[in-house]
């Protein structure tokens, strides 16, 4: 019977290779991050006056405004944010962050060298935005940051209780594009917030991935036959898992299973062939990791 109880498999520690593996590839996509976010500032979004939020769009403009290095500021600005933080966040995390912020000081001196790609306004804001995304969400995935704000929000909202991390954020970045408008032009503070958007959009692709999947919860009488269709047809592994009508107060089978999105009709189909009165429940799925279990291995 699929509800027996089995041996708790043994926890697999990872060898010295593999760790040493993970961190070098971890070191690697920040290096990365960093450099294409480095490219957004300096060759699309800085030389037509346009900024990022958080951290880097008050370093972008103190630069502005002093001449001073981009890099150096955003480094500075960052470290008092991040130690206070560090209580929060954990030593890991602290540790990837600044790693990443050195890489993004040094990266935006490098790539300052290189002259502008355009001054089309329009042009600057989607692919500075995306790249900036890009650069972000790879920093992200690998457990750093480059906004010191994001990390204190989290800090204060533990604290105060009264807004979420969201909102605090929402309100320090339109006070950052507020006062942008009156250091650059008010047209500037616009596309910075279009330049804005559409990295955070980019950011959610990154982390989430194009291919989003999608979990399905399928509740019937013939689950073992629903089961085994799915298997069979989509050679996708299917979950049983106990559940209790609320109506009803009977012991019900629930079939779990993660399918790409592509498949769901074939799925429903499926499905309802068996059983047309099936109660399906589908969501979105951003990730999925771990040993996918063949037909055979259920």
């Amino acid at each position: 019977m699929f509800f027996n109880q089995k041996k708790k498999p043994a926890v697999r520690i990872k060898t010295k290779k593999e760790l040493i593996t993970e961190f070098l590839k971890k070191g690697f996509f920040l290096i990365v991050g960093a450099f294409i976010v480095a490219v957004a500032l300096e060759m699309f979004l800085l030389p037509n006056k346009i900024i990022d939020g958080g951290v880097i769009g008050i370093s972008m403009m103190a630069s502005y405004l002093t001449n001073w290095n981009l890099g150096l500021l955003i480094f500075c600005i960052n470290i008092p944010f991040v130690l206070l933080a560090y209580k929060t966040i954990g030593k890991k995390f602290v540790i990837n962050t600044f790693f990443a912020i050195a890489m993004l000081s040094i990266a935006t001196n490098v790539v300052s060298h290189f002259h502008h790609i355009t001054e089309d306004l329009l042009l600057v804001t989607i692919f500075g935005g995306i790249l900036l995304g890009i650069g972000v969400g790879l920093i992200l995935r690998n457990n750093a940051s480059l906004d010191g704000t994001e990390m204190v929000s989290l800090v204060l909202t533990k604290k105060l209780k009264i807004v979420s991390v969201g909102e605090l954020l929402m309100f320090i970045n339109l006070f950052i594009y507020a006062v942008a408008g009156f250091v650059f032009e008010w047209d500037r503070a616009f596309y910075s917030i279009l330049t804005y958007y559409i990295a955070s959009k980019t950011i959610d692709m990154v982390l989430e991935g194009l291919d989003k999947a999608k979990s399905v919860r399928i509740v019937s009488d013939y689950y073992k036959e629903i089961g085994n269709s799915i298997m069979k047809e989509l050679d996708v592994s299917v979950t049983y898992m106990k559940a209790m009508g609320g109506y009803s107060r009977q012991e019900k089978v629930m079939t779990f299973c993660v399918v790409n999105k592509f498949d769901m009709a074939k799925l429903k189909e499926v499905v309802h062939e068996v059983d047309p009165k099936a109660f399906i429940v589908t969501e979105d799925v951003h990730e999925v990791e771990g040993i996918r279990f063949k037909k055979h291995g259920h």
